[in-house]
């Protein structure tokens, strides 16, 4: 399976989308990690459907969409319309998870499940089969620019054992203070799609791209 950098649009400089948009295009990126936030799951407030909908028009890239918000299942269809690929939703934020992603698959969208940092990896074990993808977050979700937590290196292990046993197919997503230090340890760890913000919008963005995709193979 091949390694993935979704770089995080939380990061990028808002008055030139379009033209950072197509410097990620050009370099080869291939997905788009955005993050909504609701001001209440976490302690910040990002961006919904509208500014997903408006990029989705400058980019054919992937949308991979992490929704912190609460009760996420209310709003599949407006980020589907938006032109998300994948959804990602919290195991906090879910009142009724099983329902929540049934719902995401019945919406034809793929389905993410993440975890907070000081959330136990166990709960994730029920779901190594029923979803796409697992988030480990390496930070406290919320705000861009955290230190990396170690605490993930355990996580993605543990996450990486399952997957070899249940769905050798799932992608292992790490999310959180990613940069050029310490990407090969993520990846060794058993991560397969990579996140990092302001490690690809820091300085020249194509340059940060190539860098990344030179450790990732």
């Amino acid at each position: 399976m091949d390694n993935i950098l979704s770089p995080s649009l939380l990061s990028i400089d808002f008055n030139n989308i379009e033209k950072n948009a197509n410097v990620l295009d050009e370099a080869g990126v291939k997905w788009y990690h955005l993050d909504v936030m609701d001001g209440a799951f976490v302690p910040n407030i990002s961006f919904g459907p509208p500014v997903i909908k408006a990029i989705r028009k400058i980019t054919d890239a992937f949308f991979d969409v992490h929704l912190m918000i609460n009760e996420p299942k209310r709003y599949i269809d407006a980020f589907k319309d938006a032109g998300a690929d994948i959804l990602t939703i919290h195991y906090e934020a879910c009142e009724d998870l099983d329902e929540t992603i049934s719902l995401i698959r019945k919406a034809g969208l793929k389905v993410g499940l993440a975890i907070n940092p000081e959330t136990d990896t166990k709960v994730l074990k029920p779901y190594i089969d029923k979803v796409d993808m697992i988030l480990i977050m390496s930070v406290h979700p919320g705000f861009g620019g955290q230190k990396f937590m170690p605490v993930a290196i355990e996580k993605l292990n543990k996450v990486k054992e399952w997957s070899e046993k249940i769905n050798p197919d799932l992608l292992i997503e790490v999310d959180g203070g990613i940069n050029f230090d310490n990407v090969s340890t993520v990846l060794d760890a058993g991560a397969n799609v990579i996140v990092a913000g302001s490690a690809c919008f820091n300085g020249n963005i194509a340059e940060n791209v190539s860098r990344f995709f030179e450790v990732l193979g």
